[in-house]
């Protein structure tokens, strides 16, 4: 499902990674771990589309990344930053808008309500992601990336806000998602959340604590 071969990213023009290759098949989850600023938030946001890497190349079910195509977007499903939120609309209306935009749903995804009674957003359903703790922002970001349909998810430290019972949830959530044949690529840090993943440890050559995440 996924495939990268010789990556090589960085900040400007210094380089944090280079010659990082590895596959992600279908049922497969891998973690990126490693300090901050060597750049697992960046490789991320390559497999994306969302920056070019320096180097190397991507594939994403076969096919070179391309956020402007409607079949890589149906494909990749990405929580990497805080979404952009819908003013006047609630966090139920939020999860409506996201199953409306991508039906017909398949009957083996999960379903409509499961996300958010299992990740808790049924008990604040009815408020604006504006007036909800960062936690519960967090959850709803979660519930709105799993409902959509997807081959490929994208987690960014999926964990942060959360207690550890949120974690666990995670955790069972992303192990279904691997077992309807999905591939899941996490940067995280937390045990809980890629018990079900092989790790990839980036290298500690380039750290500079002085370095962006």
């Amino acid at each position: 499902m996924l495939e990268m071969d010789g990556l090589k990213v960085g900040y400007g023009d210094r380089v944090v990674i280079e010659e990082l290759s590895l596959t992600v098949g279908g049922g497969e989850g891998v973690a990126l771990r490693g300090p901050n600023g060597i750049g697992k938030s960046t490789v991320l946001r390559c497999v994306a589309g969302l920056l070019m890497p320096m180097n190397g190349t991507i594939r994403v079910a076969g096919e070179r990344v391309d956020e402007r195509s409607a079949a890589f977007r149906r494909t990749v499903a990405a929580l990497l930053d805080s979404p952009a939120w819908y003013p006047g609309l609630s966090a139920q209306e939020h999860l409506s808008l996201v199953r409306l935009a991508n039906r017909p749903i398949d009957g083996g995804w999960f379903a409509e309500g499961e996300l958010s009674e299992r990740l808790g957003v049924d008990g604040f359903a009815d408020a604006a992601p504006s007036s909800l703790s960062s936690g519960q922002r967090q959850r709803l970001a979660l519930a709105m990336v799993l409902d959509r349909p997807s081959r490929l998810l994208l987690l960014d430290e999926p964990e942060r806000h959360l207690d550890q019972d949120g974690r666990a949830v995670v955790a069972a959530l992303v192990g279904e998602y691997l077992g309807r044949g999905g591939a899941a690529l996490l940067a995280s840090h937390d045990p809980t959340v890629t018990g079900g993943c092989a790790v990839v440890e980036l290298g500690y050559d380039w750290y500079d604590e002085t370095a962006e995440a």
